[in-house]
């Protein structure tokens, strides 16, 4: 059975929406990405390297956005946003990283993204954790299937 979940305001979603998209937007730039965590951030990249802090995302990003992605984009799209307790959003995304004129990523380059977002004393939302899955179509579909098949008993 789902957990109960927290009533969110129409200000809770529009403030998440907020800093997803410009969290999105600030791409590129290693100190902007990086202010929308908080300090004692959790964050996991597609490889499976850990950075834990806002400075450790800031400086392994840094390198990442003056090589290999210099000149990229963030395609980022919210696939559910929840509100599991009150100041906690739970967001599910699907995104990738842009090159060229490209407007969405390849299938190959697509991942699945969770967000955790925690509003403080401040009353301004941050992302505390974030987990980031490239997405396997095939797999996807495999566990969704014996999922369903486990469920029917």
């Amino acid at each position: 059975m789902p957990a109960p979940t927290a009533p969110a305001t129409d200000a809770d979603l529009h403030s998440v929406r907020a800093l997803f998209e410009d969290h999105r937007l600030a791409w590129g730039d290693a100190d902007a990405y990086g202010s929308h965590f908080t300090e004692d951030a959790d964050y996991v990249t597609f490889f499976g390297g850990r950075l834990i802090g806002r400075e450790a995302v800031v400086e392994g990003h840094r390198g990442l956005f003056d090589g290999v992605l210099k000149g990229s984009r963030l395609y980022a799209e919210i696939t559910a946003a929840d509100f599991p307790a009150p100041g906690v959003a739970l967001v599910h995304a699907r995104g990738g990283v842009l090159k060229g004129r490209a407007r969405r990523p390849s299938r190959r380059a697509l991942s699945v993204q969770t967000y955790v977002m925690v509003r403080g004393a401040d009353g301004r939302w941050r992302i505390r954790a974030f987990q980031n899955t490239r997405l396997r179509p095939r797999v996807e579909a495999l566990s969704n299937r014996l999922a369903a098949r486990a469920a029917k008993g």
